[in-house]
């Protein structure tokens, strides 16, 4: 990747607050300094990610998505579907990142365009390997394009 990847936004859906707090505590523990916007909801997430609403006015698009599956109202799925869909989203990497480990789920989330499928650990320790393994590959390893909104 060039440039700075500490700079790149990731964009984190996560509807768990005692989740999102654990991935924070997982992503320092890395040592994964890149900002984050934080959606609860699958609606929220859609809305950053369009500049609708509240988010009409942002500036950047993220470097990355880790995605939730089991989000209230609209679920990860339809995230990940219409973020797949779209010609300026559609480069931008999306992480599933949830407890199923349910055959269906894994393979409608790489029929619909998901990058990689991990099973969220259920212990910290655990939590920070995974963070530790994806900032390597994604943000050391692997090359992004500059700008996905070009």
């Amino acid at each position: 990747m060039t440039g700075n990847q500490s700079t790149r936004l990731i964009l984190v859906v996560e509807d768990s607050m005692d989740d999102y707090a654990a991935m924070q505590r997982a992503f320092a523990k890395a040592g994964l300094i890149n900002p984050i916007v934080h959606c609860q909801l699958g609606e929220e997430a859609l809305d950053y990610l369009f500049a609708r609403n509240r988010f009409k006015d942002r500036a950047e698009l993220p470097a990355l998505i880790l995605l939730d599956l089991n989000l209230p109202g609209i679920d990860g799925f339809e995230v990940l579907k219409q973020v797949k869909s779209d010609p300026k989203l559609r480069r931008i990497p999306v992480i599933v990142l949830t407890t199923s480990s349910d055959e269906r789920d894994i393979a409608r989330c790489y029929l619909f365009g998901a990058n990689t499928y991990v099973c969220k650990p259920v212990d910290l320790s655990g939590l920070i390997r995974a963070v530790s393994e994806l900032k390597q590959y994604w943000f050391e390893i692997a090359v992004l394009p500059r700008s996905n909104e070009e």
